[in-house]
Formats: structure tokens, C-alpha cells, sequence
């Protein structure tokens, strides 16, 4: 399969050496140029790529970048994608970092909505409250009693099978975790924002969640 991934930190460079240990061919860009990602290229095989070229022919693409650098990924950055391509969204939102998002913070939008929004095309979200370490640790066959499961959201029922089975190919297992307005059971300050835990743990854990946000995530 061919992947696109926006951003190369801990989560990008973790996934691209998974996903390239997978077999699937991946390229991969950041901000700071194709220049920057040599090491990571050479120790992979992932193409280093401009952003705006990120997308070009992927069937999946991974935007893994702050909140509050979504609005400055490239117009029309979908355009030379894969019919139907699925988009991964990791982000989450924390305004000590991301500044005053008034469409979250005051509007009550999930954060994937939003980045929805600013991207012009549909999310999926995975990954979020993974730690990075375990996308090269903690992967297990199926059927493991120790393998970890990861929520999944989203309101393109396809691109979410595609990306769940890409998770499950990752080795881990997933729970639905409903419509993007639903993916706020998964943003921080929630039970399974973090948790490893297996199905049973993460499906308990969403239905624990409280759209309450606390004093600190409202600054």
C-alpha cells in the first residue's frame, strides 16, 4: 500500500519505520524540509518528500502535526491522492501549545472535526493516545492476550475499515469509537486517552468518558 505521512516526529517516525518493516511504501515530510528526513530515510527506505507532495498516489495518508500547524498544510493537498484515500488524524488539542482554538474551545468541535474542516476532507482518528515507543514495542500477533487496542473514529465507514485493518496489520486491535462528533470519548483528560488496555479496557473506557473538559485543558 502506498502511505503518505505528514510529520516525522515520534509518532511519524515510528509509524514510517513500522509501516516500511511492513512492506507498504512509504513517503514521508515535515515542515523543515525533505533535507532534514535523510537519517530517518536511509534507516527505512521511506522517500523523503516536500509536504505538498505527501499525499501524491497515497491510499493513506497519517497528518501527525500540532493542531495549530493544520491550517498551514498546503490548499488542495488531497488532490493528486488515491481515489477514496483514507486520512489519519493523531492530533490533539492542547492550548498551552496550540493557542485559542475558539471553534473547540467555545463551540464545543471535536478536534478532529476541526482539522476536518481545515483540511477540507474527512479524518480519521487513531492513534492519539498512543505512546509512541509502543508502535515499535508493543505490537502483538492477534489472538494475544497482551495485545493492545486502540480506538478508531470517524464518519467514512470505508476509510475506517481501511484504517482499522491497518492498525490490526500494525498488530493491534481496535474499537469503534464512533462519528468524528463522537471522537471527543478519545481527546485528553479522557479514561482511554493513554490506557493500554485490550478491547474490553478501551470499549469500558469510552463509555466512562465525560465531555466535561477540565480546568486545564480550558487554560
Amino acid at each position: 500500500m502506498k502511505i503518505g505521512i505528514i510529520g516525522a516526529g515520534n509518532i511519524g517516525g515510528n509509524l514510517t519505520r513500522r509501516l516500511t518493516a511492513l512492506g507498504h511504501d512509504v513517503s514521508v515530510g515535515n515542515s523543515r524540509g525533505p533535507q532534514t528526513l535523510t537519517a530517518l530515510a536511509e534507516e527505512t527506505g521511506a522517500t523523503p518528500v516536500p509536504v505538498a507532495e505527501a499525499a501524491r498516489g497515497a491510499e493513506v495518508v497519517v497528518v501527525t502535526v500540532p493542531l495549530k500547524a493544520v491550517p498551514n498544510l498546503p490548499k488542495r493537498l488531497f488532490d493528486g491522492a488515491a481515489e477514496n484515500v483514507a486520512v489519519i488524524d493523531t492530533g490533539n488539542y492542547y492550548p498551552g501549545r496550540d493557542g485559542r482554538i475558539a471553534a473547540i474551545l467555545d463551540d464545543g468541535r471535536t478536534e478532529s472535526r476541526w482539522t476536518s474542516e481545515q483540511i477540507g476532507h474527512t479524518v480519521i482518528k487513531a492513534f492519539n493516545g498512543t505512546y509512541a515507543q509502543d508502535i515499535l514495542d508493543r505490537h502483538r500477533p492477534a489472538g494475544d492476550p497482551d495485545r493492545l487496542a486502540l480506538p478508531v473514529a470517524g464518519d467514512d465507514e470505508a476509510a475506517k475499515r481501511v484504517v482499522r485493518a491497518l492498525i490490526d496489520e500494525l498488530g493491534f486491535d481496535t474499537v469503534d469509537a464512533g462519528s468524528l462528533d463522537d471522537s471527543w470519548h478519545q481527546q485528553p483528560g479522557t479514561p482511554v486517552y493513554g490506557m493500554r488496555g485490550g478491547v474490553d479496557a478501551i470499549t469500558k473506557g469510552l463509555a466512562e468518558a465525560s465531555p466535561e473538559r477540565t480546568g486545564d485543558f480550558r487554560g
